[in-house]
């Protein structure tokens, strides 16, 4: 739409007392095409994967109107925020990731507080970024503190929390630390198992990972179960 016709509209809006639904509106309509990172939204979240620059167009344009919009600390903006950073980390693009997951995880526990979901989200995020650096003492740091509180906030068997165990045991995983590696994803599987069913895709991913622990230990009729 050209300039003068999105004044003329703006101006036209103002004066019916019609801006703030139609800003409102715009706002759902962003929200709709680019939803929160929860585990339900993952499918449609992850649609823009390997079109890195197209997808990090999108976020920016989208983190902008809503910071102007509604402002910085709002918490569709830290969604859009943090989308922006995982997409500069699936692209290895490691300072401004951890910059801008930063960034989010401080606002978040200033607005939010330090055990709220959404947090806990944004701290993983970073440890995400740390691991896939190699740097594991950072963060096995973050993610034992987003195991301990997830477990305490939401439960532990709760499907985030096992997310959570499942993560820092591939922390211990790449270090060769079987054994703490296998006690957690063996926890993490018979949880999964209860709650979720045992051909449930993270039950079967979580299996997945025991053998891949056991692989790598030479235990080859262990890993073949």
């Amino acid at each position: 739409m050209h300039m003068l016709v999105q004044l003329a509209m703006r101006k036209w809006l103002e004066e019916q007392g019609q801006l703030e639904t139609w800003k409102q509106q715009f706002i759902n309509n962003l929200c709709i095409e680019f939803p929160t990172g929860e585990h339900k939204n993952w499918a449609k979240s992850t649609s823009l994967a390997g079109r890195w620059k197209e997808a990090e167009e999108l976020f920016m344009q989208v983190m902008e109107t809503r910071k102007r919009m509604l402002r910085e600390e709002h918490p569709s903006t830290l969604t859009s925020m943090a989308n922006l950073a995982s997409t500069y980390r699936n692209q290895g693009r490691w300072k401004e990731a951890e910059e801008l997951f930063m960034q989010v995880i401080e606002t978040r526990k200033r607005v939010l507080g330090e055990e709220h979901p959404s947090t806990l989200t944004s701290i993983a995020n970073l440890a995400s970024t740390y691991r896939n650096q190699g740097r594991w003492k950072e963060a096995e740091e973050l993610e034992v503190q987003v195991m301990e509180t997830s477990s305490r906030v939401l439960g532990e068997e709760h499907p985030e929390t096992l997310t959570s165990i499942a993560n820092l045991a591939s922390t211990y995983m790449n270090q060769g630390r079987w054994k703490k590696a296998e006690e957690l994803e063996v926890q993490v599987m018979e949880t999964s198992s209860r709650v979720l069913g045992e051909e449930h895709p993270s039950t079967l991913t979580n299996m997945s990972n025991l053998a891949s622990t056991y692989r790598n230990q030479g235990r080859w009729k262990e890993a073949e179960e």
